[in-house]
């Protein structure tokens, strides 16, 4: 609501009621408690401001050549403004009186609003805005008119004008949005930023970036505008654009800073970080105290990494990060015009590094390809450019993986060659290598596998910025492509033989995402069955006797190859125990062959007569025996070989048959939970499980995650980053400020005799033992030392007195 003016100092004599006389706020007061009583004076005032005006427009006529200007009478435009702001109170009063006074306000100020006193303009444009906010005018009919105001050399009217329009556009898209409206607005706004007349693009383009920055008009038509108007014929507003746009975008600040908080709003915030409990036992209770704490490191490095993927994926997926940029309709199209003039353009180089900047983005985040960049970028990688990190930041940005490889290759050598050298600057090593290992990131096809080794042997340099890039340089290849490296550097990588894909291969997802994890689980439960069915069978086929127990073990330890399918599904434990008991059949059988070796070879010759014999046959004849005692042992041995041969063929078919039912239950099971619809439990169970699956991943590739292409197209390279842990150089003045900011917590200096002599508080243990009396044998030892040392004192004096001193 704007402030009413105080009326004219002259009462108005009401007719009806001469004895009354009122100023102009009080009759306005008392016209809106009495609408009716005072229509006299409504009227009178209506005439008043009518003839002022056409005064006013005479004396313009008459003053238009003067050097004083127009309106060089001030009282008849004090009272053109005072009547003015007294109607624009009372118009919503009277409404049929007063209905043609908002459209000649509006159109008087319109067509004089350059010639006008600025205290009249003023005036004029605050009953406007009134009338405008009393719902009186429409904003669509003076939008026009607030952004020629905001045009003219007044500075406080084009603050009053363009605080209006922002307000009275935000107001009205407060509860609901108006589109058909909205869009009318945006029409006359886009013709004016489409204009060769600087001031009103200008103004337009302002009004526009407030309200999408206030996210009033937050939609594609806006900032499809906004970006469009860096093609404007005049410097300033693509200039203007163009820091509009880098200005907008927010670096996302992946460090360790927003992993302070507590535990207990991590967990609530990321609900599905799942570590496994032996893994935060063995953290916490297994192993020496070194050991449990380099555990613990590594355990919170990997609940860090995966809290940040998992923050950074739901940003992704819930769209909260946002860019003009975005919005482009013909994105291609937007960069080569963009491009061709920053390649035409005579402008400084600070201009021409924002055009670069706002390219590299755009070709970042579509994804596009624009050849002609690369070399264009190429003749100013040097490392005393100006603002080369920057630059360089830009070139990383402008790398993806549907760019060709051929055409980055020249510029990523020339990085190499101009940066990483033994000749080079510390710094720019550094810088140097960060950017190798940001652009392999992006496209790993560039690296060969004799620059990654000679990059690699940075890692020994004794400068902190130059080994850490080099170490972040083998950790990506540890994960990328670890062929590359030399045997010492890969480490213990997740996949040995990982390669980077191929120029335009793509994984298409051609079923739900991570629904082989539940399959996977099913397998394991189905697996899980099939050992509890084994061990059925292996119970209900044994004999009872220890004997065959062991010679059964035995056998099927040895020939365990038939049937690798049993053996590959058997848990670790039930491996431990077949080999402790093989180890003891091992040990019977020697036993056995020591006490009657006769005895096994006929065994085996028995054996290999009748392999195709059924279980319960029995053997007719025995060839040779020691006695009747051993013919009965013979006999047994057989008959317990023939038995357990006939038990496991029909096992090994029974096992066979339950293993096949199982595999095609499960198979069954899955297919009806893939081929059908799945339900929320599906969903949540696989939810669970990729959760479990990134916890095992996270801690065995040390906290260091890939990101995904569609992560590196959204984020912007922050230029800061590629300086990690470069020391600057500082000038004078700043030395000096560090040495006097660490000697603000020491006292002033003073010498030790200085500080000595302000000693309070008695003698030290040196003075006081100077002052203690000695014992008498000590005084005459004393006494006799300093006699003989004065009598040696002498004799030395008189023997150096000349070169024949000694004949005297």
């Amino acid at each position: 609501m704007v402030s009413m003016v105080s009326g004219s100092a002259e009462p108005l004599s009401a007719s009806g009621r001469s004895s009354e006389k009122l100023s102009l706020p009080s009759l306005q007061s008392k016209m809106k408690t009495d609408p009716e009583g005072y229509e006299t004076e409504l009227h009178l005032i209506r005439n008043q401001f009518y003839s002022a005006l056409e005064l006013f427009q005479q004396q313009a006529a008459l003053n238009f050549s003067s050097i004083s200007g127009v309106g060089a009478d001030p009282t008849v435009s004090k009272d053109l403004s005072d009547r003015a702001m007294f109607l624009a109170h009372v118009t919503p009063f009277y409404p049929k009186q007063l209905a043609e006074f908002p459209s000649d306000l509006a159109a008087f100020l319109k067509s004089s609003a350059r010639t006008l006193p600025s205290g009249l303009r003023f005036h004029a444009t605050q009953a406007v805005i009134l009338l405008v906010n009393r719902k009186i005018i429409d904003i669509k009919d003076t939008l026009s008119l607030f952004m020629e105001l905001q045009t003219l050399d007044d500075r406080n009217l084009r603050k009053l004008a363009f605080s209006h329009v922002v307000h009275s556009i935000r107001r009205m898209n407060k509860n609901h949005k108006n589109e058909a409206k909205n869009r009318s607005l945006q029409n006359i706004l886009f013709g004016l930023l489409q204009q060769d007349d600087e001031a009103k693009a200008k103004r337009s383009l302002i009004t526009l970036c407030e309200l999408h920055r206030r996210k009033v008009w937050f939609d594609e038509r806006t900032a499809n505008a906004i970006c469009m108007a860096c093609f404007h014929s005049s410097s300033r507003i693509m200039i203007a654009v163009l820091s509009f746009l880098l200005d907008y975008e927010k670096i996302e600040n992946d460090d360790e800073d927003s992993d302070d908080l507590s535990s207990e709003d991590e967990m609530t915030q990321n609900p599905h970080v799942v570590i496994s409990k032996e893994t935060v036992y063995k953290a916490h209770h297994k192993g020496t105290a070194a050991s449990k704490k380099k555990k613990k490191a590594k355990l919170q490095r990997a609940i860090r990494s995966m809290k940040r993927q998992q923050r950074l994926s739901s940003e992704s997926s819930n769209c909260s990060y946002y860019s003009p940029l975005y919005h482009l309709k013909d994105a291609q199209g937007f960069v080569e015009k963009l491009f061709s003039r920053l390649q035409t353009c005579n402008e400084r180089f600070e201009v021409k590094m924002m055009m670069l900047k706002v390219i590299a983005r755009t070709v970042g985040l579509h994804r596009l390809i624009l050849l002609n960049f690369y070399p264009f970028l190429q003749r100013y990688v040097q490392p005393h450019q100006k603002d080369i990190t920057n630059l360089l930041a830009a070139a990383v940005q402008a790398c993806h993986d549907m760019v060709p490889p051929d055409a980055v290759e020249p510029l990523f050598k020339q990085i190499v060659n101009q940066f990483v050298h033994d000749r080079s600057r510390p710094e720019a090593i550094a810088v140097g290598l960060n950017v190798i290992r940001e652009i392999c990131l992006r496209m790993p096809l560039l690296m060969t596998e004799d620059l990654l080794q000679d990059l690699v042997l940075y890692k020994k340099s004794h400068e902190k910025a130059v080994s850490a890039a080099a170490r972040s340089l083998i950790t990506l290849f540890r994960e990328v492509c670890p062929s590359l490296l030399v045997k010492k550097d890969r480490g213990r990588p997740m996949d040995p033989k990982a390669k980077p894909k191929a120029y335009g291969e793509v994984n298409v997802l051609s079923n739900v995402p991570d629904i082989e994890l539940l399959e996977q689980d099913d397998d394991i439960d189905g697996s899980e069955d099939d050992e509890s069915v084994d061990e059925a069978v292996s119970i209900s086929s044994d004999d009872g006797n220890e004997d065959n127990d062991d010679e059964e073990s035995q056998y099927t330890a040895d020939d365990g190859s038939e049937d690798e399918d049993v053996l590959d599904e058997e848990g670790d434990e039930n491996d431990n125990v077949d080999e402790y008991e093989s180890d003891i059949d091992d040990a019977n059988e020697d036993d056995s062959d020591d006490e009657d070796k006769g005895d096994t070879e006929e065994l085996e010759t028995e054996e290999d007569d009748h392999n195709e014999e059924v279980s319960g046959s029995s053997i007719a004849g025995d060839s040779a025996g020691d006695g009747g005692n051993e013919d009965q042992k013979t006999k047994a041995s057989k008959r317990k070989l023939s038995d357990f041969k006939g038990q496991l063929i029909a096992a090994d078919t029974s096992l066979r048959a339950l293993k096949r039912l199982a595999e095609a239950k499960t198979s069954h099971a899955s297919s009806d939970s893939v081929d059908g619809i799945l339900s929320d439990e599906h969903f949540q169970r696989i939810k669970k499980l990729k959760a479990k699956k990134e916890a095992k991943t996270a801690l065995a590739q040390q906290g260091f995650k890939i990101p995904s292409s569609d992560q590196l197209s959204f984020k912007r390279v922050d230029p800061s980053k590629l300086e990690a842990h470069v020391r600057l150089r500082l000038n004078k003045e700043e030395r000096l400020a560090l040495v006097k900011a660490g000697r603000e917590d020491r006292g002033q200096y003073q010498a030790r005799t200085a500080i000595k002599q302000k000693k309070t508080g008695g003698l030290s243990n040196r003075q006081k033992e100077h002052k203690k009396f000695m014992p008498l044998a000590a005084k005459k030892a004393k006494a006799q030392r300093s006699r003989q040392e004065k009598n040696k004192k002498s004799r030395s004096g008189k023997q150096f007195r000349g070169k024949k001193a000694w004949k005297q």
